[in-house]
């Protein structure tokens, strides 16, 4: 089957497209990528949805920038699929479903609701496919966290029952899958862990007054030094002590942490590198103590897969490899799953299971009692009549 998976993430830079074919049935392998691009969001545009997502508008203009948001999102994923199948000679016509995680504006599990826009009514409209999306709501809706779900994919596609295996993906938040030898589901642990990216590029973003998005390489965090009563400030987060199942997002690491931060290393005369290098080290050292928290004694013998934007964070690879001494840490695409793929991918095959019926969570990881089908189908008029 194949299914597009669309994914524009919590650093809202790009728009990932795969096109992934699975075979037609539960299981997930083998698959093969067909095609997968990055295809970057104006700076302009990446400007307006932190703006958005961090609630820094007069009152009057949410709704209005929401709902016009929702609407240009929606083009921008139905350009980019019509860009790459167009750029590979594919048909669009062979596509069995397209699935949206949409763009993150809001995540608040506590009040029992995410919000994510690209309106994927206008989506099916624009592509006449059906469209599969609103993956979170119904988790939700079952009292769960509606995060993280991509370890359903890691599940799918890296478990092996002879070796414990960790994923890791490092956009603007870090959430980490446990896989324990075996390959058994319920034995699969996965959250949310913090900030990865999302406060990096923040502060990067503000200092420079938007002309870089990021520390590009992580050229700017080695050469400064890390505020050591910063990072003990940083690593007491409540967040990180707090047990799973839990997720968070940009509306609690997004543009008005990264702000809060960045004033007060002006105020303090705190360097913009010893800032940068005291984030990365805060967010390396809570990634290794949820390593250590999932895989207790068998996190030395085990092996961790890397993917996201920050896997070409030179220095954030370093500290990590440094932190989990022993772990042999690698990116996903020596498992046959490029590192930047790897979202899109997962929401391509959860559409997939959502067409053909088949439960696409993990209960224990999101914290509900069973596996359901989650994702609402619109168009479905333009693909084939399946069961439910």
């Amino acid at each position: 089957m194949w299914i597009v998976g669309l994914m524009s993430g919590t650093s809202a830079d790009a728009i990932d497209v795969a096109l992934v074919d699975w075979p037609e049935g539960a299981d997930a392998r083998p698959f093969e990528l067909i095609a997968f691009r990055e295809v970057p969001h104006p700076n302009s545009l990446q400007r307006e949805i932190h703006r958005l997502a961090a609630g820094e508008l007069e009152a009057g203009r949410m709704l209005e920038e929401l709902v016009r948001l929702d609407r240009v999102l929606a083009d921008g994923f139905a350009d980019a699929v019509e860009l790459v199948l167009g750029e590979a000679g594919l048909p669009l016509g062979r596509v069995e479903g397209v699935a949206s995680h949409g763009q993150t504006v809001a995540h608040h599990p506590e009040h029992g609701g995410s919000l994510q826009i690209g309106c994927p009514a206008r989506l099916a409209e624009r592509l006449k496919r059906p469209v599969i999306a609103d993956f979170r709501r119904r988790d939700l809706a079952m009292d769960g966290e509606g995060a993280p779900l991509a370890p359903f994919f890691h599940h799918a596609v890296f478990a092996d029952r002879e070796e414990n295996r960790g994923v890791l993906n490092l956009g603007g938040i870090a959430n980490l899958t446990w896989l324990p030898a075996g390959g058994a589901r319920d034995s699969v642990v996965a959250f949310d862990v913090g900030p990865a990216n999302a406060l990096l590029d923040g502060v990067v973003s503000l200092a420079t007054e938007g002309r870089e998005r990021f520390d590009r390489g992580g050229a700017l965090a080695p050469s400064g030094s890390v505020v050591a009563t910063w990072l003990d400030e940083m690593m007491s987060d409540p967040y990180f002590h707090r047990p799973p199942p839990k997720s968070t997002g940009r509306e609690r690491y997004g543009l008005a942490e990264a702000r809060e931060w960045l004033a007060r290393a002006q105020r303090e005369s705190v360097s913009l590198e010893d800032l940068l290098s005291t984030l990365a080290e805060a967010a390396t050292r809570a990634i290794a103590m949820a390593w250590r928290s999932m895989a207790r004694d068998e996190g030395a013998k085990s092996r961790l897969y890397v993917g996201g934007g920050g896997v070409r964070n030179e220095t954030v690879m370093e500290l990590l490899a440094k932190a989990l001494d022993g772990v042999v840490v690698e990116p996903m695409d020596v498992a046959g799953v490029p590192a930047d793929a790897a979202e899109a991918m997962a929401f391509s095959l959860m559409g997939r299971n959502t067409l053909l019926g088949i439960p696409n969570q993990i209960p224990q990881c999101t914290g509900v009692r069973e596996a359901r089908v989650l994702g609402v189908i619109h168009g479905a008029e333009w693909g084939k009549r399946r069961g439910r």
